[in-house]
């Protein structure tokens, strides 16, 4: 599919506050995913994301600018079944089961084959029979991405979807989501987990003050943004039970290569300081982009 999932131009939405001020939650942002990536959309609270999904979905109008969806108005590809969501909270019947939810769901979408399929899809089977108000929560976040998965859609936005999920639920979860991107499907995720960003997100969004301040390759925002750390092993005979020993230490603030340094590595800091760096309180508000071919 060659036609991008999301074509947002000049996007802008404001708002009358409380008290009767003209806020802009989103400030004019241009921005384009294409079918197939995987795209960790984060931002601080405030940064304006939250209300930048709700235009994807077609849940709140822009006050100005564009919005696509394949092409089409956010409002036809959900009804077409396109574009589905994972939302953190709300929209499940507690007294239903698993699979009478997921039916239910399909049956609204004309898609009654389509139940087995999620159920699998999002590893249910095991509680296909139990009630939802009996699930916990990182359970009900994998119905929830299971109904997501009904009408069979190109694009699928995850709100906090790993919420609740242990270690390894988790990485059956973004396993089943690489498999989905490799076949052409879009991820969008918003999180919280910024380590979960880096090691799942092909390209990481940046928002700030209702703008795009980062747009790339995640380790090339990782690269640009959170500088670089560099670990070495020291050897063995510098070793004191106090720690290095503190002259060792003095003579590789001179010299490091003659010292025998062992398991040296360089490696980009963690997504978390260009986060920092990025969406900081001295942040000017200029848009900047780790790749401009991705904008």
């Amino acid at each position: 599919m060659t036609t991008p999932a999301i074509t947002a131009r000049g996007l802008t939405k404001r708002f009358r506050g409380q008290g009767g001020e003209i806020v802009t939650a989103v400030d004019g942002i241009d921005l384009t995913i294409g079918s197939g990536e995987i795209v960790a959309f984060l931002g601080p609270n405030g940064a304006g994301k939250t209300t930048t999904v709700d235009m994807f979905l077609g849940l709140t109008s822009p006050t100005s600018g564009t919005i696509e969806v394949y092409g089409a108005t956010p409002h036809r590809a959900v009804v077409d079944g396109r574009i589905s969501a994972v939302t953190q909270t709300g929209g499940l019947l507690p007294d239903f089961t698993v699979r009478e939810t997921i039916r239910a769901i399909a049956t609204l979408h004309g898609r009654p084959e389509r139940v087995d399929v999620v159920v699998e899809r999002a590893g249910l089977g095991p509680i296909a029979n139990r009630l939802v108000k009996a699930c916990s929560g990182g359970e009900q976040q994998r119905l929830k991405f299971a109904l997501a998965l009904v009408p069979d859609p190109n694009l699928v936005i995850l709100d906090e979807p790993t919420t609740g999920m242990d270690v390894s639920v988790r990485q059956e979860f973004w396993d089943t989501m690489r498999a989905d991107a490799a076949g052409g499907r879009t991820i969008v995720f918003a999180t919280h987990y910024l380590a979960e960003a880096d090691a799942f997100a092909d390209r990481t969004v940046l928002m700030a003050r209702g703008r795009i301040v980062a747009d790339g390759p995640t380790a090339e925002v990782r690269a640009a943004y959170g500088g670089q750390t560099v670990t070495f092993r020291p050897p063995a005979d510098v070793l004191t039970v106090h720690g290095v020993d503190e002259e060792w230490l003095d003579d590789v603030r001179t010299a490091v290569a003659p010292l025998g340094i062992t398991d040296l590595e360089v490696a980009s800091a963690s997504l978390e300081a260009a986060f920092l760096a990025l969406t900081g309180p001295e942040l000017t508000g200029a848009t900047t982009s780790a790749c401009e071919g991705q904008r």
